[in-house]
């Protein structure tokens, strides 16, 4: 039974990698606005259906891998060392969160592709602000219930909008400019690095 369970997993995960793939290809070829969820899932040879058990909409495609590296990073401030520093916490997680963004997103292409559309579709830019502002929140309050003797909820709040903002920032303009993958991990990990000097 339990392989059963473990086959259907990884058929679901399959799934989900081809409409993901095939979206950026056609996202790449022919531009955000002129790609449906249809051909997305065409080209992926699912039907329209299985997209939507994956997917609430096209912006969720680009965004697919944003709740696992929440997830990660949430992992992480829960199973802290006892006695371990913030400062130590804090760049645990946003390491992790950038060592999954490189592994599934910026070796992909998905994270330069994603970076220039969302200068161009509104409602891609709307829907990542969304994702940012809610992976913010539920760190922050992680942080906070983790370090209740530290943090209150300004300044949860504060530093990890800090650290997840410096991070986006540099590995946009890593992206903009034109940096491959391990150029933008390494931006992304020198303002890792810069925020938490800030953390005494």
């Amino acid at each position: 039974m339990v392989e059963k369970l473990g086959l259907r997993e990884r058929k679901k995960q399959r799934t989900r990698q081809a409409l993901i793939e095939a979206a950026v290809r056609l996202f790449d070829d022919r531009g955000y606005d002129q790609v449906t969820v249809a051909e997305i899932a065409d080209a992926a040879e699912v039907s329209p259906r299985t997209f939507f058990l994956h997917f609430q909409t096209k912006e969720d495609v680009l965004l697919a891998n944003a709740d696992v590296r929440v997830d990660l990073a949430l992992q992480v401030i829960a199973e802290r060392h006892a006695g371990e520093p913030l400062s130590e916490v804090l760049v645990r997680a946003m390491d992790r969160m950038i060592a999954d963004a490189w592994d599934r997103d910026l070796s992909s292409g998905l994270a330069a592709l994603r970076a220039r559309l969302a200068a161009s579709v509104p409602a891609l830019q709307t829907r990542l602000l969304q994702r940012y502002l809610s992976a913010q929140a539920e760190l922050a309050q992680a942080l906070q219930r983790a370090f209740p003797a530290r943090l209150d909820a300004i300044t949860a709040s504060a530093l990890v909008g800090a650290m997840v903002g410096a991070v986006s920032a540099a590995a946009l303009t890593a992206l903009e400019r034109g940096d491959g993958p391990d150029e933008a991990r390494d931006a992304m990990r020198q303002a890792m690095a810069l925020v938490a000097r800030s953390v005494a």
